[in-house]
């Protein structure tokens, strides 16, 4: 418990880039009153990140009366970071500044089955990386569905990929002669989440994916909670029904066997909605038509979601919920059945806890990966180990390279 005001500050830090690489230039006091910092840790912090190499001093700001104030800025050659989400049909690649600003993406298919897919996507991500841009490049954070061991081993286990003990982030690393940190993809959300998102705003929260899968990613005290294993926040295989549909993982009647894409297309099939070959946009354009059976599959699935929800708000007692994923392209037909569900399954001191749905969009998923590694050198858990130590190097021989040359 030491480390979590430490912690904090590491956040503090990451946000201030982010706040001046969306919003340019700022004064320590503007950045104060902006990130809901007091003005003598907010110069505290910035001269750290000015002794970094990661802020620099501009003009002063107009005087109204006063002493002017010294604007700060970014370090145009801070660096940069590649996010990668891998899942079982295509690879999404984002290349992002020191802030998080997304300056370049792709997408590629990719079959997580084949026999030769560790170096099929050890090719996909050497052709991204070598057309980048001419800024540092700190790292490459991955986000997969599923577990992984530690951060800086990237040791997976994924149902969804039928992955079981693949070494992905040490092949990755030997392969790319780069630092590459691996994650379970809804816990680099809720990283990203923290950095540059609603749960800036919070240190203790629930990210809720919707899509393929359902996935959770916890943050208790400004940190995410990775479990014994790197496997926490798995609540897509809780189990809600018995002898219910078969999941992936083997088990019957997980929550993602009953509310998963999968299972909302197989329901919009079986009830005549859409076409035999016909998926999930299909249901969904039912739905937004009007059509009376596609809004009730949708609905009955936030109906489960919500009471699901409300058993996991009464064990972690979260600020705030963030409902995210593809799935959200839908929410306004699964709010019908999870509003109510959700609010009457909780306790009345509950009752009011805040729930955000952000639009989403696929490159999200990458740039909560590249989220990995702009958190790194400020990782006061030191999380990401070995490859954190490695990113942390880089960005010191970057702002101080007369340094790193005579080292």
């Amino acid at each position: 418990m030491a480390n979590r005001p430490q912690a904090r500050t590491d956040v503090n830090r990451s946000a201030i880039l982010a706040r001046l690489g969306a919003h340019g230039p700022a004064s320590r006091a503007d950045l104060a009153r902006a990130l809901n910092v007091s003005p003598a840790l907010m110069t505290q912090l910035t001269k750290d990140l000015l002794s970094e190499g990661l802020l620099r001093e501009l003009e002063h700001s107009p005087s109204q009366g006063g002493r002017p104030a010294r604007m700060l800025g970014l370090m145009s050659t801070a660096g940069r970071a590649i996010g990668v989400k891998v899942v079982a049909d295509h690879v999404a690649f984002v290349d992002v500044g020191i802030d998080g600003t997304v300056v370049r993406s792709a997408s590629e298919p990719f079959d997580a089955s084949a026999s030769t897919f560790l170096a099929d996507l050890t090719g996909l991500l050497r052709r991204f990386v070598a057309g980048g841009g001419s800024a540092p490049l700190l790292g490459v954070g991955v986000g997969v569905p599923g577990s992984v061991d530690r951060q800086a081993n990237g040791l997976v286990d994924s149902t969804q990929m039928g992955w079981r003990q693949v070494p992905l982030g040490s092949t990755l690393q030997r392969e790319l002669n780069l630092p590459v940190i691996v994650e379970n993809n809804v816990n680099a959300l809720a990283i990203a989440e923290r950095l540059y998102g609603v749960g800036r705003l919070h240190e203790n929260f629930l990210v809720v994916t919707i899509g393929t899968g359902i996935g959770a990613g916890i943050m208790v005290d400004g940190v995410v909670l990775r479990g014994s294993g790197g496997g926490a926040g798995e609540v897509g295989h809780i189990p809600v029904e018995v002898d219910g549909p078969l999941c992936t993982c083997g088990n019957h009647g997980c929550l993602e066997s009953i509310i998963g894409e999968a299972a909302l297309v197989r329901l919009g099939r079986g009830r005549g909605v859409i076409g035999e070959h016909s998926g999930i946009a299909a249901l969904r354009g039912a739905a937004d038509s009007g059509n009376a059976e596609a809004t009730r599959i949708f609905s009955e699935a936030g109906h489960v979601l919500g009471r699901t929800l409300a058993g996991i708000v009464h064990t972690l007692d979260p600020e705030i919920v963030i409902v995210l994923g593809e799935g959200t392209a839908a929410w306004s037909h699964w709010s019908f059945g999870f509003e109510p569900a959700f609010r009457s399954s909780l306790i009345p001191s509950r009752r009011g806890v805040a729930v955000a749905v952000e639009t989403w969009q696929d490159e999200s998923w990458a740039q909560g990966a590249a989220a990995l590694v702009l958190a790194t050198p400020f990782d006061a858990e030191d999380m990401a180990g070995d490859q954190g130590r490695l990113v942390r190097e880089r960005l010191v021989e970057q702002a101080f390279p007369q340094a790193g040359a005579g080292a």
